[in-house]
Order: C-alpha cells, then structure tokens, then sequence
C-alpha cells in the first residue's frame, strides 16, 4: 500500500502518520516530492490489508499496490532516483558511460585501455578480477591482484571503478577496491549475496539474470533495497531466447518497461548483449535512443589478443566513434554526454 499525502499536510500529520504505522507493527517509507509526500507501507500483507487510514489528517488517497516489489516501485517512489557513485550521478540528465576490458589480464593491457576509454569520455573504468565463465579451464581472472590494478590505475586516470562481485565472503575486499559493485547474471538470484549487498555501503548494479523475467529482476534488486542499501542501477544485458546469431538477445525494450516500473537508473550492456563487436555500436546508439542511462562497453587495445571476449570487444578506434555517435543522439534527446 502506498499513503499520498495531501500537498498541504503538515509536518505534523506525515509524522502521526508514521507513528501510527509503527505502532500497528508495520515499517513507513518516506518519498518527498515536490507536490506532495507518499508514504510506503511494508510489512505483514494481513496487517496492511486491515489498515484503514484514509480518514486520518492530511491523507489524499490510499492505493493498494499488488506487486511484490515495493521499494523498487516508482508507485513508492515517483521521481526518478539518481544514484552517486564516488561523486558521478547515475540516472540524472547526463549519459554516463562506462568501458574498459572484459578481464583484468596485466598492468600494461589495463593501463592502455584506461586511457583509451578516458581519452573517449568514459566515467567508469569495467574490468572482471573475478570471472564466472561457463568452462572450468577458461580463464578466472587474477582475483584481488586484478582489483589493486584497477584500483591504482583508475585513480591514475581519474576514472570510477566497477567490477563484478561473486561471493559474499568478498564484499569487503572488493569494497575496499570499487565505486561500484556489479552483480552478474549469473548471480542475480543469489539471494545471500543480494543480502549482503544490501548491508554494503556502495551502490550496486545488478544485471539481469540470464533468462529472468523483468519481475524477477525488480524483485532481485528489492533484496537489496530491503536490506538497506537503496543506491541499485539496473543493467540490461541481454537474454538467452532462441536466436543464436548473438550471444543473447539484446532486450531494449526492458529499458522502456524497468523506466515506468521503477524509479531507479538502468544502463545496459550491449557488450554481452550481442557477442560480436559489429553489433555494439548500433545497438549502444539503440540504447541510449530508448532511455537508458548509459552504456557499459568492453573495450581492448588488442581485442585479438583478449583472454575473454575479444570477439565482442571494440578497439580504441571505435570506441572513439561510439562515443561521437552517442554525443549527438544524447543532444536529440535533451541530454548530455
């Protein structure tokens, strides 16, 4: 249930209201705008189903809400959230992008890439320490050697940082490296993670799960949000369908639907997204054409050389036309770069 309060209820009646919540043992979460304040109600489904406060001071309407996922909801929370992470806004009137190569794989590669994705325009440096892969003899990544690279050379460069997370043992030391905590697919419905991440004191973007429902995803980031932290970004990667031209089916259509469902930021990957590096400028340019917040790009100095993911990876060269691409579609949708 969500409490929307009259535009002229006074200090006084939002907080009996959340008195009142309380003491019939439900949680009130609280969203100011600029007309007025909704309250949303969390608790027991009986308790809330036998709440009657529509006749309390200052109260306009009461709506029952029946989605599962409630702090997600823009019904909860109707004005868009930008997410801070380390000082840049994710989800405000700029596109934030966020590039760099699928592995961490040495200090040289790393450091070129970097500059490279800077030299672009890039906020965000990307790069796996850690890498779930299909295959047991595929390569996993240099752990937390890989983490104090891209620490050390992302402050070299000015650039925030965010990498993939796997266990929940791990979010200390992958804190103590990152801006940004990344949920992979493969983990998006690992709830003890998720848990975990939601006592973190770093934003998080959690990427849709290989074949999830966009209700399972909403209901994912929930966790987190239900555990306290509040600062998710969703990432649109991809789905697994029966096409098998691409790597998975790149759904943009997710941005559009998570956008009205949600009042929370969403990027995508078009990266992962497709599988060919052929594919990832269009479908990027897509992307920012249908709302989303930014872009996450794999890019390689030496794609042909990559331990992971060369085949979808862009050069610095075309990274750098991307970039002049995604300028001008920004600049048509009353955006900036």
């Amino acid at each position: 249930m969500i409490i929307v309060m009259k535009p002229n209820a006074t200090k006084e009646n939002i907080h009996g209201m959340v008195k009142h919540l309380e003491k019939v043992g439900l949680k009130a979460h609280l969203s100011t705008g600029e007309d007025c304040t909704i309250i949303g109600v969390i608790g027991d489904r009986k308790k809330i189903a036998g709440l009657e406060v529509g006749m309390m001071d200052g109260v306009e309407k009461t709506v029952r809400i029946t989605e599962k996922y409630k702090l997600v909801s823009r019904n909860f929370h109707p004005e868009d959230t930008i997410v801070d992470v380390a000082g840049v806004k994710v989800g405000g009137n700029a596109i934030v992008v966020m590039a760099g190569p699928c592995s961490v794989e040495s200090e040289e590669q790393l450091r070129e890439a970097a500059r490279a994705v800077k030299a672009g325009g890039a906020r965000f440096l990307r790069g796996g320490a850690f890498k779930p892969r299909t295959s047991p003899y595929d390569f996993q990544g240099l752990a937390d050697t890989g983490l104090k690279m891209l620490r050390k050379i992302a402050d070299e460069e000015g650039l925030r940082v965010v990498t993939e997370i796997v266990d929940k043992d791990d979010i200390d030391l992958v804190g103590a490296y990152t801006d940004l905590y990344q949920v992979g697919a493969r983990n998006m419905q690992n709830f003890q993670l998720l848990k975990a991440l939601g006592k973190a004191k770093k934003p998080v973007m959690l990427k849709r799960g290989l074949s999830a429902t966009i209700s399972e995803w909403l209901n994912a980031a929930e966790y987190i949000m239900a555990g306290g932290n509040e600062n998710v970004i969703f990432c649109e990667r991809g789905i697994r369908t029966y096409e098998t031209f691409t790597r998975n089916t790149l759904d943009l259509s997710a941005v559009v639907a998570v956008k009205e469902l949600s009042h929370l930021p969403v990027v995508v990957d078009p990266s992962h997204g497709t599988g060919r590096w052929q594919m990832v400028r269009p479908m990027a340019r897509a992307a920012v054409a249908s709302g989303c917040d930014g872009p996450i790009i794999e890019v390689h100095p030496h794609p042909e050389a990559a331990l992971s993911d060369g085949d979808q990876s862009l050069t610095p060269k075309n990274f750098n036309a991307l970039m002049e691409e995604l300028g001008a579609i920004a600049t048509v949708m009353g955006r900036k770069l």
